[in-house]
């Protein structure tokens, strides 16, 4: 079965096992994921918003408009990565995912990344990145890359951040310049 397939049937299982029904019922539907299910990077939001809601895709608004153009930077499109977020339905008005519904959702992020298996994890932001590096400090460890548990994730701020307060453009767009470079001492450790 390819990956998509297995990724098909965890989002399945979230509708079957009736995760987090309390947002099932206000959202339009689930949002798994989008992009390439075999490419070495994942990047990693904490929760759909209006947009990607009703067009069943992640980082499709304004957010997704600066991510495709960050990616763009270091030579690369949306379809040459995946990417997703914890948690899969909409969260009413767009307000932060809460602890328990971050929670809940976890097992079938952890799932759908032992089908992509990439090699880098990048969080979007600061909910995205505490699931995975519970120590995190945004502000501290954002462009820094983390092995854990035999995995690199690297933290990054949330693209949206740099839709508020300009100075944290460019902050992104440096950090995402490191991403071809870790990239390369990745694949050697994995060569080597």
């Amino acid at each position: 079965m390819d990956k998509q397939a297995q990724i098909d049937q965890i989002k399945q299982r979230i509708v079957d096992e009736n995760v987090c029904s309390h947002l099932a019922a206000s959202a339009t539907q689930v949002v798994m994921g989008d992009g390439n299910p075999d490419a070495p990077l994942v990047f990693i939001g904490e929760a759909p918003g209006k947009n990607e809601d009703l067009q069943g895709k992640p980082f499709v608004g304004a957010a997704g408009k600066f991510l495709e153009k960050m990616l763009a930077s270091i030579g690369m499109k949306r379809q040459d990565v995946y990417i997703t977020n914890i948690v899969k339905y909409r969260p009413p008005e767009n307000r932060d995912p809460t602890d328990e519904e971050k929670a809940a959702f976890l097992p079938y992020l952890e799932d759908q990344l032992k089908v992509i298996k990439p090699k880098l994890i990048i969080t979007l932001g600061r909910h995205s990145g505490m699931a995975f590096l519970p120590n995190l400090r945004i502000s501290r460890d954002h462009g820094q890359p983390k092995k854990l548990n035999g995995q690199v994730y690297l933290p990054l701020y949330h693209p949206a951040a740099a839709l508020y307060n300009s100075g944290m453009r460019e902050t992104l767009l440096d950090d995402f310049a490191k991403i071809p470079r870790i990239l390369e001492i990745i694949n050697k450790q994995i060569v080597n």
